[in-house]
């Protein structure tokens, strides 16, 4: 498991972007967190730049929009899922589960 940030550091309705191959963006949707890959798998675009609604992000370039706890797109353009993370919350830490990979500082 990798840090993303503390608890306090992502207030509701705002995401982070942990840097790595692949990066990965976190979001606190309403007070649950959620992990997908960052990149649109429709175009390269940054998710963690796009707007949240509830557990649903659309992306800032063409507004693909994912849902975050499945990773699966909801409309047009993008086709193709992104990957999810599980989340895990500890001692006011958030934590990503990205299966081994190492984070890039």
């Amino acid at each position: 498991m990798i840090t993303a940030c503390a608890v306090d550091d992502l207030p509701p309705g705002e995401s982070v972007r942990i840097d790595g191959k692949p990066a990965i963006a976190v979001f606190n949707a309403d007070g649950e967190f959620y992990a997908i890959d960052d990149t649109c798998s429709h175009q390269d675009a940054s998710l963690s730049e796009g707007w949240l609604e509830g557990c649903f992000v659309e992306c800032p370039l063409h507004a693909a929009l994912f849902d975050l706890r499945t990773g699966m797109p909801t409309c047009l353009p993008a086709k193709k899922a992104v990957r999810t993370y599980p989340v895990v919350v500890r001692d006011g830490v958030v934590y990503v589960d990205t299966g081994g990979r190492e984070a890039v500082a």
